[in-house]
């Protein structure tokens, strides 16, 4: 199996590291590469686009010309993670700081999304979720600057909400969370994510 995290800005080598640390826990073998051009996504079983910058990582995936590669990936059916920035990234709307920016958005999910939903830098914050939609019990999560899910529709399906707001959704093959799992030591969204990449890879067949 190959993973690619998209590593133009974020917490890249974070995911790299749990991705490989999920692998070994679920007996896949496998690569996880740092994709920083378009060839580095050639042959990739699953994408995450990590935390950090939204409109930075956006624009830079124009940039190095990864952009369009992968959003037609997305939606030929390949599975995406996108963790806080991740989740703006993958979403066909955005709210007025989106719009002001100028952020490019895959347009992958169909969920909008309001940036900076709990506040800025110094409401960072930690909490034990539940997400029973994905077996997960008293799981941590870290918001850092982190967005939310104003609304879902289409094919889109809320997984999780905190203090009222949104904070996870999935769409066929591609999740996204308002959180960052990877700055944690707990595995279980990257294995999660694995196993839908496996399922894919086999065919639909775990």
């Amino acid at each position: 199996m190959r993973i690619g995290v998209i590593g133009l800005q974020g917490a890249v080598s974070e995911h790299i590291e749990i991705t490989k640390t999920a692998m070994k826990k679920l007996g896949i073998s496998g690569n996880v590469v740092w994709v920083g051009r378009a060839k580095d996504l050639e042959n990739v079983d699953g994408i995450i686009i990590p935390g950090g910058e939204s409109t930075t990582i956006g624009k830079l995936m124009k940039k190095v010309g990864i952009f369009d590669a992968v959003q037609k990936l997305g939606r030929d059916g390949l599975p995406i993670l996108g963790t806080c920035a991740g989740m703006i990234v993958l979403a066909k709307h955005g709210d007025e700081q989106v719009e002001r920016t100028r952020q490019p958005l895959l347009e992958l999910m169909d969920i909008e999304i309001t940036r900076n939903a709990f506040g800025g830098q110094r409401e960072s914050f930690e909490a034990d979720l539940e997400i029973p939609k994905m077996n997960a019990k008293n799981v941590r999560g870290v918001f850092i600057r982190a967005p939310a899910i104003k609304r879902v529709w289409g094919g889109a399906e809320v997984l999780a909400e905190f203090n009222g707001k949104i904070i996870a959704a999935k769409q066929e093959n591609m999740i996204a969370v308002a959180f960052h799992p990877e700055l944690t030591t707990e595995t279980w969204l990257h294995e999660y994510f694995l196993k839908a990449c496996r399922d894919r890879k086999n065919g639909g067949v775990s």
